[in-house]
């Protein structure tokens, strides 16, 4: 059981990663891979409103996907996408991205081969990784505009449709560390954590959440992390 007072802090970490961008057509959607697919349906569905003409879809697999998305988790959320009605020629699969930063760094290269003109990013991530995947795509790729998007849920409602409690909170304060520490390590853009967030991260990682934490120095660290345990970090 997780304490009424844990959920309190939960959603306020929950409430900081949500950005507020208001989505709008971008040269591309970059659909973030995860264990969720409800990140494939949300870009599918963005696509479908006319808000990108293009999708790429990135992710390898991670030990939280490699049983469900065997294929890869790029290559399943092509697929939900096309069940969806998105033409599969609108659609472009990165399926090596083992982190954050490499799903921004391969994806620009992907585009750049196809000779793709991007100067707009529609950047669909899980709920509770908006304002991380943000600051990381503004280190690595500054030149576009991007936008950040994700399936509209409330935080119950996303925790029920997981069905794992633990998980998202464990994942949450995992990304939510992440934004603390990977700026001074050049991961990402610096984002200013106000004092009840760092105060309810600090509670929730005391109370043991910390499954999805990693190593705080630069040396143990190695990357910016999306979609699961890659390269000696966590999701």
């Amino acid at each position: 059981m997780i304490p009424t007072q844990a959920w309190e802090d939960v959603q306020q970490l929950w409430d900081f990663q949500q950005l507020g961008h208001r989505p709008r057509p971008c040269s591309v959607a970059v659909g973030l891979g995860s264990h969720d697919l409800g990140v494939a349906d949300t870009t599918a569905g963005l696509y479908h409103q006319g808000m990108a003409p293009l999708i790429v879809f990135t992710g390898a697999t991670s030990r939280t996907t490699r049983e469900r998305m065997p294929r890869g988790e790029a290559e399943h959320y092509r697929e939900r996408a096309v069940e969806l009605g998105v033409p599969e020629r609108a659609v472009l699969v990165e399926p090596t991205a083992r982190n954050t930063g490499e799903n921004i760094r391969f994806t620009r290269a992907l585009l750049a081969e196809r000779h793709v003109t991007v100067t707009s990013v529609l950047l669909v991530s899980k709920p509770y990784e908006e304002r991380r995947a943000y600051a990381t795509a503004r280190k690595l790729w500054p030149e576009v505009e991007w936008v950040c998007a994700s399936t509209p849920m409330t935080l119950t409602d996303y925790v029920d449709s997981i069905g794992d409690a633990r998980l998202v909170v464990d994942m949450l304060v995992g990304a939510q560390q992440r934004l603390m520490i990977y700026p001074r390590q050049g991961f990402m853009v610096e984002q200013e954590t106000p004092d009840p967030i760092r105060a309810a991260y600090e509670r929730l990682r005391d109370l043991g959440f910390t499954s999805r934490l990693v190593p705080e120095s630069a040396e143990s660290s190695t990357d910016v992390h999306a979609s699961g345990e890659r390269t000696g970090t966590s999701e």
